[in-house]
Protein backbone atom coordinates (compact mmCIF):
# COMPACT_ATOMS: atom_id res chain seq x y z
CA UNK A 1 0.00 0.00 0.00
CA UNK A 2 2.40 2.21 0.84
CA UNK A 3 4.55 1.88 -2.69
CA UNK A 4 0.87 3.18 -4.17
CA UNK A 5 1.35 6.77 -1.98
CA UNK A 6 4.81 7.33 -2.78
CA UNK A 7 4.22 7.69 -6.79
CA UNK A 8 1.11 10.72 -5.83
CA UNK A 9 3.52 12.53 -2.70
CA UNK A 10 6.76 12.93 -5.14
CA UNK A 11 4.43 14.01 -7.98
CA UNK A 12 2.89 16.78 -5.48
CA UNK A 13 6.46 17.82 -4.28
CA UNK A 14 7.86 18.31 -7.39
CA UNK A 15 4.74 20.05 -8.96
CA UNK A 16 5.10 22.29 -6.13
CA UNK A 17 8.97 23.01 -7.10
CA UNK A 18 8.37 23.69 -10.11
CA UNK A 19 5.89 26.49 -9.37
CA UNK A 20 8.30 28.08 -6.93
CA UNK A 21 11.16 27.89 -9.54
CA UNK A 22 8.80 29.32 -12.34
CA UNK A 23 7.37 31.85 -10.31
CA UNK A 24 11.28 33.05 -9.75
CA UNK A 25 12.22 32.94 -13.20
CA UNK A 26 8.61 35.40 -13.71
CA UNK A 27 10.06 37.74 -11.34
CA UNK A 28 13.17 37.97 -12.84
CA UNK A 29 13.61 40.29 -16.06
CA UNK A 30 14.48 38.09 -18.70
CA UNK A 31 18.09 39.16 -20.28
CA UNK A 32 19.57 37.77 -23.61
CA UNK A 33 22.94 38.35 -26.04
CA UNK A 34 24.50 42.24 -25.19
CA UNK A 35 21.45 42.54 -22.41
CA UNK A 36 22.03 39.65 -20.47
CA UNK A 37 23.97 40.06 -17.02
CA UNK A 38 26.53 37.80 -15.16
CA UNK A 39 24.45 37.61 -11.55
CA UNK A 40 27.97 37.28 -9.88
CA UNK A 41 29.85 40.31 -11.58
CA UNK A 42 29.94 43.49 -9.62
CA UNK A 43 27.75 46.10 -10.47
CA UNK A 44 29.66 49.74 -11.24
CA UNK A 45 26.82 52.33 -11.29
CA UNK A 46 28.83 54.76 -12.90
CA UNK A 47 29.56 52.84 -16.09
CA UNK A 48 29.15 55.06 -19.03
CA UNK A 49 27.04 52.81 -20.88
CA UNK A 50 24.15 52.19 -17.81
CA UNK A 51 23.97 56.39 -16.93
CA UNK A 52 24.15 59.48 -18.97
CA UNK A 53 27.24 61.48 -18.81
CA UNK A 54 25.49 64.28 -15.96
CA UNK A 55 24.62 61.29 -13.82
CA UNK A 56 25.76 61.03 -10.05
CA UNK A 57 28.85 58.96 -9.48
CA UNK A 58 28.06 57.40 -6.09
CA UNK A 59 24.16 56.43 -6.03
CA UNK A 60 22.77 55.88 -3.35
CA UNK A 61 23.06 52.47 -3.33
CA UNK A 62 26.54 52.96 -1.52
CA UNK A 63 28.77 52.36 -4.20
CA UNK A 64 32.03 53.86 -3.37
CA UNK A 65 33.79 56.13 -5.99
CA UNK A 66 35.71 54.47 -8.69
CA UNK A 67 39.02 56.31 -9.60
CA UNK A 68 39.76 53.95 -11.76
CA UNK A 69 36.70 54.07 -13.60
CA UNK A 70 37.24 57.94 -13.46
CA UNK A 71 40.65 58.45 -14.40
CA UNK A 72 41.24 60.19 -17.97
CA UNK A 73 42.63 63.35 -19.75
CA UNK A 74 40.26 66.50 -19.19
CA UNK A 75 41.16 69.67 -21.42
CA UNK A 76 39.61 72.98 -22.31
CA UNK A 77 40.59 76.66 -22.58
CA UNK A 78 40.70 78.55 -19.17
CA UNK A 79 40.02 82.38 -18.39
CA UNK A 80 43.18 84.65 -17.85
CA UNK A 81 43.56 88.25 -16.78
CA UNK A 82 46.41 88.91 -19.20
CA UNK A 83 46.02 86.73 -22.12
CA UNK A 84 43.15 85.33 -24.37
CA UNK A 85 42.92 82.10 -22.27
CA UNK A 86 44.87 79.02 -20.39
CA UNK A 87 45.16 76.02 -22.75
CA UNK A 88 44.79 73.43 -19.80
CA UNK A 89 45.29 69.59 -19.85
CA UNK A 90 44.38 67.59 -16.61
CA UNK A 91 45.41 63.81 -16.58
CA UNK A 92 44.24 62.00 -13.80
CA UNK A 93 46.19 58.71 -13.70
CA UNK A 94 43.96 55.27 -12.54
CA UNK A 95 46.74 54.85 -10.13
CA UNK A 96 46.27 58.09 -8.35
CA UNK A 97 48.41 60.72 -9.63
CA UNK A 98 48.12 63.59 -12.01
CA UNK A 99 49.80 65.67 -14.58
CA UNK A 100 48.56 69.21 -15.19
CA UNK A 101 49.75 71.31 -18.27
CA UNK A 102 48.91 74.66 -19.13
CA UNK A 103 50.22 76.86 -21.60
CA UNK A 104 49.44 80.38 -21.46
CA UNK A 105 48.10 81.51 -24.90
CA UNK A 106 49.82 84.85 -26.87
CA UNK A 107 52.71 84.16 -23.67
CA UNK A 108 56.01 83.51 -24.25
CA UNK A 109 57.50 80.68 -22.50
CA UNK A 110 57.28 76.38 -21.68
CA UNK A 111 53.48 75.52 -20.50
CA UNK A 112 53.88 75.04 -16.82
CA UNK A 113 53.47 71.30 -15.46
CA UNK A 114 52.63 70.24 -12.39
CA UNK A 115 52.41 66.87 -10.80
CA UNK A 116 51.48 64.80 -7.93
CA UNK A 117 48.90 62.83 -6.46
CA UNK A 118 44.81 63.00 -6.75
CA UNK A 119 41.86 61.83 -4.48
CA UNK A 120 38.61 62.48 -4.48
CA UNK A 121 36.63 64.28 -1.09
CA UNK A 122 33.35 65.70 -0.55
CA UNK A 123 31.21 62.65 -0.75
CA UNK A 124 32.31 61.74 -3.99
CA UNK A 125 31.70 65.61 -5.11
CA UNK A 126 35.44 67.03 -4.98
CA UNK A 127 38.83 66.44 -6.19
CA UNK A 128 41.41 67.15 -4.55
CA UNK A 129 44.80 67.82 -6.65
CA UNK A 130 48.03 67.75 -4.14
CA UNK A 131 51.20 68.36 -6.11
CA UNK A 132 54.20 65.98 -5.52
CA UNK A 133 56.06 70.14 -4.72
CA UNK A 134 54.71 71.23 -1.19
CA UNK A 135 56.02 75.26 -2.50
CA UNK A 136 52.49 74.80 -4.80
CA UNK A 137 48.93 74.54 -3.50
CA UNK A 138 46.40 71.88 -3.53
CA UNK A 139 44.06 72.60 -5.86
CA UNK A 140 39.75 71.47 -5.60
CA UNK A 141 37.97 70.78 -8.62
CA UNK A 142 34.13 70.06 -8.58
CA UNK A 143 32.77 66.78 -10.31
CA UNK A 144 29.99 68.23 -12.19
CA UNK A 145 29.64 65.02 -14.48
CA UNK A 146 31.51 62.02 -15.44
CA UNK A 147 32.82 64.14 -18.68
CA UNK A 148 33.21 67.46 -16.89
CA UNK A 149 35.36 68.95 -13.62
CA UNK A 150 35.36 72.84 -12.61
CA UNK A 151 38.08 74.00 -10.98
CA UNK A 152 37.10 76.07 -7.82
CA UNK A 153 39.04 78.75 -5.66
CA UNK A 154 41.04 77.66 -2.87
CA UNK A 155 38.11 78.10 -0.33
CA UNK A 156 36.37 75.12 -2.56
CA UNK A 157 34.18 78.03 -4.29
CA UNK A 158 32.66 78.58 -7.88
CA UNK A 159 34.98 81.70 -8.99
CA UNK A 160 32.36 84.92 -8.82
CA UNK A 161 32.84 86.07 -11.90
CA UNK A 162 30.61 83.85 -14.00
CA UNK A 163 33.64 82.46 -16.22
CA UNK A 164 33.71 78.96 -17.48
CA UNK A 165 36.62 77.10 -15.62
CA UNK A 166 35.43 73.75 -17.08
CA UNK A 167 37.45 70.69 -18.26
CA UNK A 168 35.91 68.73 -20.37
CA UNK A 169 36.59 64.45 -20.34
CA UNK A 170 38.72 64.23 -23.77
CA UNK A 171 37.99 61.24 -25.87
CA UNK A 172 40.07 58.01 -25.78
Amino acid sequence: MQSRLIPPILAVALALGACSSADQEAARPAATGADAVDPDAQFDARDPELLPPDAPLSPDGGASFDMRGFAGTFTGTLPCASCPGIDTTLVLGADGTYELTEAYQDEPGPAIATEGSWSVEEDDTRIRLDPASKAAEDRLLEIESRDRVVFLTPAGERAESGLDYGLERRAQ
